[in-house]
């Protein structure tokens, strides 16, 4: 598993992941919740609990617009928290604003992985409205293309999930979050 170190606000109390659909943001997330002792918080979740519906049906009436300006406002809201574990949704990127909030209010792992992993990880649920109607890898791979750039100029740390133990990669970022904020580092 490879990992790179970031510029970015380095002693965060918060950590935030990103990437891609599929990716393992709430599995690792939820674990590495554990393991700091902190909330979790998925930022989808959360948007479902705001409206009272899913995601699906959100970009059914509102159309991928409308669900990025509630996103929009679900994040500001949540990196006005303290001391939690945030997945983001795979497009919370996308916005200038939503990735300023992110660096000036945590510290970023990407979590990093292939179209072809994300499309295997992926076709287990029908939860992903921007891959209906469409070959799943090619779709991926076409959102890559525009996000991938966009994950690392926003991410303090990147590792890959790619055929990798949830608790391994929770571990490996719980390492890097700790080192980063001066912290000892919890051998594997």
């Amino acid at each position: 598993m490879g990992a790179e170190q970031g510029v970015g606000m380095q002693g965060s109390n918060n950590l935030y992941l990103i990437g891609p659909m599929g990716s393992g943001k709430t599995a690792v997330g939820k674990q590495l919740a554990k393991l700091l002792q902190r909330p979790f918080i998925d930022s989808d979740h959360e948007i479902e609990q705001m409206t009272g519906t899913d995601i699906p049906r959100i970009f059914e009436l509102e159309g991928e617009e409308g669900f990025r300006r509630r996103e929009r406002e679900v994040i500001a809201q949540l990196v006005q928290r303290d001391g939690v574990v945030l997945a983001t949704g795979g497009g919370a990127i996308l916005d200038a604003g939503n990735r300023q909030l992110l660096r000036a209010h945590g510290w970023v792992a990407y979590l990093e992985t292939s179209a072809a992993q994300q499309a295997y990880r992926s076709a287990r649920t029908r939860h992903r409205p921007l891959l209906f109607g469409h070959d799943p890898e090619q779709r991926l791979a076409a959102l890559f293309r525009i996000r991938e750039p966009l994950y690392r100029e926003t991410a303090d740390f990147i590792t890959s999930t790619d055929h990798c133990k949830v608790n391994r990669v929770a571990e490996v970022v719980m390492a890097a979050f700790n080192a980063s904020r001066g912290m000892e580092q919890v051998s594997a």
